[in-house]
């Protein structure tokens, strides 16, 4: 679901700001710390805390300066965090046993940063044991070794002042042009109270545990050392984190599907993490209705914001998994966000509660296609949320979710009015059937390209169908007599106009670049296609799509300007695509299962060597823009949805497929 349009300037604005949409060998993709509230980012060749962000999301409101601009971005606390320890020498940082705890190990230390879920607030916890034979044995266990930790900020110091609640010392920063504040707590239980602990700007010493906690108001700053004091509950560090670990593993999901290896094994337990850290859990309130969106990347991947259709394929994945709550939290995020309908003028004058292409931080709908300066409109999204909606509600047996309040009303109703309804009246005649009209649709091309998307009409039936049933449900029979007719039209208008020569095609418009188009796949692994002869010609189609990496790119690229970014992003091999074809290579009859396990497995690999993410991309064409070898991640790294959640679905289905032999 990823790119052309309005990704792209995004990218370009942010390559300064982010980690580059360029391969990272090896280990050195930044390693990720979040809660839901914020995240905090190590930097491989800083060695060092490089991002602390004071916002789950890299936008957080429109800029009412610039209409079809990214939005105001979140700010960021540091530029580099990191403990310095009396030894030297070489360290290695990784994630513990496919967690967000990250653990850095040094000659003489042993160091975690975490943001913990166990409490409900930005914080960052920084925590650093002696592991040298000169550790001294009689220091309290939260009490520091010689260690001291070194802050270089991001913005100049406004105003500062110290804090004592109950005992505990803690410090205020304000900076310049920032409106959140910064309050660091030391955590250890033997504090000196005379002794200073807080350096002139960035240096802190005399414990080996800190907080850092973002604060939207100052005022809070009181409460909040209360309660995090109350959560760390006098624990060492040590029992800090294994707490942490522990809860974890309690909150896990017991897997239900069968792994071919301990790859494969490690690689679902990071991506559930994955998915898990990058759920926004900021509470709603006038103004920012955002809970339970879920950003399409995990910082520095330059997508780390709220898109429908990514969010769609997590929740999938979560659903999947068993992770109940995380999903209902994602359902009603897409019927509380809100202000949304810039568009409708555009989709024919009736109201609607998704946003047609993803949401600024805060919760509101963001349409733009910004490097055009111009809107986008993405029907598909609307058939994809009343997908999982369905699913949801099917797997799940949470009848009840149908009736809870959510902003237009009960949730039923608002998907009914809001979603249904507009996706109704956005459909049109094509041969005898009906197809949805045109649109950017899953690869958010120009708005001044808009075409006739397959994936768009394919999204309406899937969505369409599964709504069926909820009205069902609700005892509504008049829909559901109607939506079985309109879907039942779609698939006649599908067939009619996206099945050519034998094989799928991407639009209804001729033309080189979506002839074939790896979007349609999605089609087959809906159900939607069914006619082996149409699926194996649409196969072998894919050919045309295979690159040198191994796997394939989106669609043919047919633009010849080399400054344009598109000529460099689509001759990048995306996985969203690979994970879509071992699908179908599992559904063909007889089944191409060697296929699909060496595409998936060459993946598996890969992201063995890459603290267990799943890329965007992987370098095809090595270029200016994509500068690794070919192979290596590129892209935004780790993907949420089009990545952890990708993966994910693939292997229940895989499962699925299995059972069903």
């Amino acid at each position: 679901m990823l790119l052309f349009g309005l990704r792209i300037l995004s990218f370009l604005l942010g390559l300064c700001l982010l980690t580059p949409l360029s391969a990272i060998a090896g280990n050195q993709t930044p390693l990720v710390t979040g809660n839901g509230h914020g995240f905090a980012v190590y930097s491989f060749p800083s060695k060092a805390i490089s991002k602390l962000y004071a916002h789950p999301y890299k936008f957080e409101r429109e800029n009412p300066k610039e209409t079809l601009g990214e939005g105001i971005e979140t700010a960021n606390f540091v530029r580099n965090l990191k403990w310095q320890t009396p030894g030297s020498g070489e360290s290695k940082a990784r994630y513990v046993d496919e967690s967000h705890v990250i653990e850095v190990e040094t000659q003489d230390s042993r160091q975690q940063f975490f943001m913990p879920f166990g409490f409900e607030a930005n914080v960052m916890i920084a925590a650093c044991e002696s592991t040298g034979h000169n550790a001294l044995q009689s220091r309290g266990p939260n009490q520091s070794s010689g260690a001291q930790l070194l802050v270089d900020w991001d913005h100049a110091i406004a105003d500062t002042r110290e804090i004592s609640v109950g005992g505990t010392r803690a410090k205020l920063y304000k900076f310049r042009g920032i409106n959140e504040s910064l309050v660091v707590v030391p955590l250890g239980s033997k504090i000196d109270r005379e002794k200073p602990i807080f350096g002139s700007k960035s240096d802190f010493s005399g414990s080996k545990v800190w907080a850092f906690i973002s604060l939207e108001n100052s005022s809070d700053a009181v409460s909040m050392i209360k309660s995090l004091r109350a959560w760390q509950n006098d624990l060492p560090v040590r029992q800090l984190v294994q707490r942490e670990l522990k809860s974890l593993e309690a909150w896990r999901a017991r897997p239900r599907v069968k792994f071919t290896s301990e790859n494969e094994r490690r690689l679902w337990r990071q991506s559930e993490v994955v998915l898990r850290m990058a759920q926004i859990r900021e509470r709603n309130r006038p103004g920012r209705y955002n809970n339970g969106l879920i950003i399409a990347s995990l910082p520095d991947g330059a997508w780390f914001v709220p898109w429908v259709r990514d969010m769609a394929y997590g929740v999938y994945a979560l659903i999947r998994m068993g992770h109940v709550n995380e999903a209902r939290m994602a359902l009603r995020a897409y019927l509380n966000a809100r202000p949304v309908g810039k568009m409708t003028a555009e989709v024919g004058g009736l109201p609607y509660q998704v946003s047609v292409v993803r949401y600024f931080g805060d919760g509101a709908e963001e349409p733009y296609f910004t490097m055009e300066g111009a809107t986008n409109i993405e029907y598909d999204d609307w058939g994809l949320v009343l997908w999982i909606l369905g699913e949801y509600v099917e797997r799940t047996k949470d009848f009840a979710f149908l009736s809870s309040p959510t902003y237009r009303g009960p949730a039923y109703h608002n998907a009914k009015n809001f979603i249904v309804k507009p996706l109704l009246a956005n459909l049109e005649e094509y041969d005898s059937g009906l197809i949805v009209k045109a649109d950017t649709s899953i690869w958010e091309e120009r708005q001044k390209d808009k075409k006739h998307f397959a994936f768009s009409t394919a999204a309406a039936i899937v969505g369409l169908e599964k709504f069926a049933n909820l009205a069902k449900l609700q005892h509504d029979y008049a829909l559901r007599k109607e939506l079985l007719q309109k879907a039942a039209l779609l698939k006649l208008g599908f067939n009619k106009a996206f099945v050519k020569d034998g094989k799928l095609r991407g639009t209804l418009e001729p033309g080189v670049k979506n002839e074939v188009d790896g979007a349609m796949l999605s089609a087959i692994n809906w159900n939607i296609v069914n006619d082996p002869s149409v699926i194996g010609s649409s196969v072998k189609a894919m050919d045309r799509l295979k690159m040198p990496s191994g796997g394939y790119r989106r669609v043919t690229s047919i633009i010849e300007d080399p400054a344009i970014f598109e000529y460099w992003y689509e001759r990048q091999e995306f996985l969203f695509i690979n994970f879509s074809l071992a699908e179908v290579y599992l559904r063909m009859k007889p089944p191409q299962i060697e296929k699909a396990d060496q595409l998936v497995g060459a993946m598996v690999a890969r992201s063995a060597k890459d603290n267990f993410f799943v890329p965007e991309m992987y370098v095809s064409e090595k270029n200016y823009r994509f500068t690794g070898e070919i192979g290596e991640p590129t892209g935004a790294v780790p993907m949420v949805g089009y990545g952890a959640g990708a993966y994910i679905v693939y292997l229940c289905h895989r499962d699925d497929l299995r059972q069903q032999k």
